[in-house]
């Protein structure tokens, strides 16, 4: 069983990401005003989605769960525009155990409506939950700010995913191992800690040569 780690974040965040591909703002404003038209659209299945009490001044927030996975849509309802929305997915790399308590969120809003704390905010909700957040295989500069910051408040570890299976690597790990295409990023839940992970997920202790990469602070190569 992995030992109990305290909820806090490292310090420092990679130096290198592996880069999400970002949309074009013209066709991301052409999606979001789509998804407008469709919830203010009487008969059509996203139009009056129960609302969620996030406290963010002057938005609307609205939630929908389709095959497992979640969505909440940011509505400026002064504006009657849509802000932008996440999705909580579905990651196709986890075994069952471990898809019944982990989703990977990604978020698009509206340039106007970036960098102003809403994804923040929709985060917090479902960590506040008691639910646990973990990355997929990219992230942008921006989501991996904001991963980073929330780092602050609540447990982040480090993982490796392959096979199906989930690896504890730390909450400090070197540069090499971190920027490897099978490590992500989990956020816990204030109150659960690795030990409970384990438990609930399968998350299992690292192989010997990811420890001896993550011990390994004499600058010596942790290739496979």
């Amino acid at each position: 069983m992995l030992a109990s780690l305290p909820l806090f974040l490292l310090q420092a965040g990679p130096k290198a990401l592996r880069i999400d591909v970002e949309q074009k703002p013209e066709d991301l404003l052409a999606e979001l005003d789509t998804l407008y038209g469709r919830l203010n659209r009487p008969g059509d299945a996203l139009c009056g989605l129960a609302m969620l009490d996030i406290d963010y001044p002057g938005l609307v927030f609205r939630y929908r769960v389709a095959d497992g996975e979640h969505y909440v849509y940011a509505e400026d309802s002064l504006r009657r525009r849509l802000a932008g929305y996440t999705v909580f997915n579905r990651l196709v790399e986890l075994d069952r155990q471990a898809d019944r308590h982990l989703r990977a969120p990604h978020s698009k809003y509206a340039p106007g409506y970036q960098r102003r704390g809403i994804a923040r905010a929709v985060y917090r909700w479902w960590l506040d939950g008691g639910r646990c957040l973990i990355t997929g295989a990219r992230q942008s500069t921006g989501a991996h700010a904001l991963w980073t910051s929330l780092g602050r408040h609540y447990g982040l570890i480090y993982v490796d995913l392959r096979d199906k299976m989930l690896r504890y690597l730390g909450t400090d790990i070197d540069e090499q191992v971190r920027d490897r295409l099978h490590t992500r990023m989990i956020l816990l839940p204030q109150g659960l800690d690795t030990s409970m992970l384990a438990e609930l997920a399968g998350l299992r202790d690292a192989r010997p040569d990811d420890r001896q990469c993550l011990d390994d602070r004499a600058g010596r190569s942790c290739s496979r």
